[in-house]
């Protein structure tokens, strides 16, 4: 069963980041002074008195937002609202009540959830400063004073938030999720294609490139299985990263992959593949992560007989380290061949959790030392004694000979390539490590 939610709202630059920050005791949310840098749906999850549930950062609300994008975070805003169980209204106690908190306020009321007012930047202990006073005008009950900055007076309000969720149904939490990070160089349709999966604007899309800044968490369950797909920053090269916001976003990508289970690498087939894409690619490589290579926008390429089969030898000319990853040409926009992704994560994940008995491993280092002998130092031979699998996720072999300086690197993708050609492992990398007998 999902958990329960909370979303933190209120207008921009009160604070809300640094709020949620504090309550999931992580930095998962950008904090900058600089208003509107939350703009998409941040989700967590949190714990209160033996109480799990997810918290949900949003963009500030500005009702009379005349611009696109403070028209996106207010329409992402009222989504949570409408998702949520408790809704948690920052406001600003050294601007006092705006008219802008007024208008949010009404906004709250209309959607009959449950509301608890904070009032941050209270940072003075001691006697509670009578000014608080002002903001019962909100028409939302007794407000809750607290400094997100400091920590002070959220241990009262996640007591509120609490007492105010549904009661606990007694069913344990899904666990057999997988998490899928979406990731790609800026305006590469990462955020289109969540929005095509979910049938709704989940999150933020706009032709600006860079638009999500954060890592976007989003639960989503079919027939195929229940995923939680994560819709990453786009990476841009190091050069272009001009300022502490994008900084951010950047180590928010890094840790969305980290946290994932399955990427999906998305290239744009105007393009083809850039040299910022195998970087990107790089990335989930390195961390050993099950990928799947979509290449996005095929509806808007001109086609001829064997167009996308050229296409697919460019793309894994361009990902020449990692082969192992599936092609698939996709329209983020029109929808087309999207429903196949789901069997394709699927399969990946599988891969990436399979297990290779000790005896198994063991004949095929067999077969293929028979094949093609081990190679040799200055009369010294490289000895393989046994083969060994000591983890998944990506699979890790583990190889004991006599001397690991005469394991050339090239005998070992050999290894490697022998064992991809018994056991599959398609879209997985594969890590393989050398040990002396001794060691």
């Amino acid at each position: 069963m999902p958990r329960n939610l909370v979303a933190i709202v209120g207008r921009p630059n009160v604070g809300k980041s640094t709020l949620f920050n504090r309550l999931v005791g992580k930095r998962l949310s950008i904090v900058e002074d600089t208003p509107g840098v939350t703009r998409d749906r941040l989700y967590a999850t949190t714990d209160w008195n033996g109480r799990e549930f997810d918290l949900i950062d949003t963009g500030g609300i500005e009702p009379a937002a005349d611009t696109e994008m403070l028209i996106f975070m207010r329409e992402q805003a009222m989504l949570a609202i409408e998702m949520t169980d408790v809704i948690v209204f920052v406001t600003d106690f050294t601007t006092g009540v705006t008219a802008a908190d007024a208008d949010v306020a009404r906004m709250l009321q209309k959607s009959r959830k449950p509301v608890l007012l904070a009032v941050n930047k209270m940072d003075s202990t001691g006697r509670e400063n009578p000014d608080i006073y002002e903001f019962y005008s909100l028409g939302l009950g007794d407000p809750i004073s607290v400094s997100a900055a400091h920590g002070h007076g959220t241990g009262d309000l996640l007591d509120e938030c609490v007492r105010l969720l549904p009661p606990e149904t007694g069913d344990a939490p899904d666990d057999d999720v997988i998490r899928v990070a979406v990731i790609g160089k800026p305006n590469a349709g990462k955020s289109s294609l969540i929005n095509k999966i979910l049938g709704e604007t989940r999150v933020i899309v706009s032709d600006q490139a860079g638009t999500t800044r954060d890592a976007v968490d989003t639960p989503f369950e079919n027939k195929n299985g229940k995923y939680v797909f994560i819709d990453t920053a786009g990476l841009r090269r190091k050069s272009k990263i001009d300022n502490r916001i994008e900084h951010y976003s950047v180590l928010r990508a890094k840790m969305a992959i980290e946290r994932s289970d399955v990427c999906i690498i998305m290239i744009d087939a105007r393009d083809g593949v850039t040299e910022q894409d195998t970087k990107v690619a790089g990335l989930a490589h390195e961390a050993g992560k099950a990928s799947i290579i979509t290449v996005n926008k095929w509806d808007l390429i001109e086609k001829e007989t064997g167009t996308m089969e050229e296409m697919r030898k460019d793309v894994l000319n361009g990902f020449s380290y990692m082969t192992y990853a599936p092609v698939l040409f996709i329209s983020a926009l029109t929808g087309q061949r999207v429903s196949k992704l789901f069997e394709l994560i699927n399969f990946v994940f599988e891969q990436t959790n399979t297990r290779i008995s000790t005896g198994t491993l063991n004949s095929v280092l067999a077969d293929a030392t028979a094949r093609v002998q081990p190679p040799t130092d200055k009369g010294r031979r490289l000895k393989i004694y046994y083969m060994t699998q000591t983890g998944v996720r990506p699979p890790t072999f583990v190889c004991f000979c006599n001397e690991s300086k005469l394991f050339h690197f090239s005998y070992l993708r050999y290894l490697e390539n022998r064992i991809r050609r018994v056991f599959g492992l398609e879209g997985t990398p594969i890590r393989m490590i050398v040990r002396q007998k001794e060691d």
